[in-house]
């Protein structure tokens, strides 16, 4: 089969592997559909615990082609996607109920042989029936199973102002959820003018466009929407420049999620006073390892709608132009590789 394979950061080739054969337990999937997105940057970098020779990919949907050993409720040629994240169920913190703080946590595309492919393999336990939704909107399950799980993170926030930085496909993904979930209002804040576009066409109540240049003129903009600070406020951005910004946009007793991929090294300013004096409550949310079915569920539902997200589809060979693209077109908001 063909795929992406790294040697190292940076280092890579479409190349013809061995197709995969199923173990038992496993599925044998061919890949119709397969998102790239920042992580997959950090990734092609060597950050983000990356282990070579790896062939990268934790976004898909494909068929089921070969079933393992074992393996029931699975049919050939039936839709599915996979779950990309593993814990080992042994750990401190997976004995406590914490699996996504599992200290042997792997992931699909990081640790083991992910998407960038013709064909993968995986745990028949990771993979999740998607039949009847479109491919195009089937290959948003793992994105969209991270909003849901930055959902459960923030918790209960009826009626609350939330404001949401970034218009990147997972960003809108969890701002569509925290309004449908009971927020009153929800602001989406990008430098991007047709991403919030984007954003209002899939019901964002606000939108402000930001100017990353004056950054200080954006922020006193966005203290005029809500004078009182906003109940929720996430960074959805990975920008550390605007991870600083968060803190003092919140109401009192308000909550701050950091959602996006920042570099390991970035660093903040924050004044412990101030979260001290507010009672801001501080909260990241990682990735989610038991958020597949409430996010098959949003889009099945429309809770969470991906139309036009999509605006770059490139084939599997051409995957150096699409790592280009992602990072240096403006125009791109998602793009999928087309085994």
């Amino acid at each position: 089969m063909k795929a992406i394979l790294y040697d190292a950061p940076r280092s890579y080739a479409y190349r013809d592997v061995p197709t995969p054969e199923p173990a038992p337990g496993q599925l044998r999937i061919r890949v119709e559909l397969t998102g790239i997105c920042g992580t997959d940057l950090h990734i092609h970098h060597g950050n983000f615990s990356a282990e070579f020779p790896l062939i990268p990919g934790h976004e898909l949907v494909g068929t089921v082609d070969a079933i393992g050993d074992g393996v029931t409720g699975f049919s050939p040629g039936q839709r599915v996607s996979v779950n990309p994240n593993d814990h080992c169920g042994l750990c401190a913190y997976c004995t406590r109920g914490q699996a996504l703080m599992c200290t042997s946590l792997k992931g699909m595309g990081t640790n083991w042989a992910g998407s960038f492919a013709e064909f993968l393999v995986a745990p028949a336990r990771l993979c999740f029936d998607v039949g009847g939704l479109d491919p195009e909107v089937a290959v948003f399950a793992e994105p969209t199973s991270c909003a849901a799980h930055g959902l459960e993170t923030l918790g209960a926030f009826h009626g609350a102002d939330a404001l949401v930085f970034g218009a990147g496909p997972t960003g809108l993904l969890l701002a569509q959820l925290i309004g449908r979930g009971g927020a009153s209002r929800v602001t989406v804040a990008a430098s991007s003018q047709f991403k919030l576009e984007r954003a209002q066409r899939l019901g964002i109540d606000r939108t402000l466009l930001m100017d990353r240049s004056d950054l200080d003129g954006s922020i006193a903009a966005l203290k005029a929407l809500s004078p009182d600070g906003f109940d929720v406020v996430v960074d959805a951005t990975g920008a550390a420049e605007v991870s600083e910004r968060c803190v003092p946009l919140a109401r009192r007793r308000g909550t701050v999620m950091y959602y996006g991929v920042t570099g390991p090294e970035d660093l903040v300013r924050l004044s412990p006073f101030d979260i001290f004096r507010r009672e801001i409550t501080i909260k990241g949310s990682f990735a989610e390892i038991f958020s597949f079915p409430a996010a098959i569920e949003a889009l099945r539902s429309g809770q969470a709608r991906t139309e036009g997200l999509i605006t770059h589809r490139f084939a599997l060979a051409d995957y150096g132009k699409a790592v280009e693209a992602l990072a240096n077109d403006r125009s791109v908001h998602k793009i999928v590789l087309v085994p």
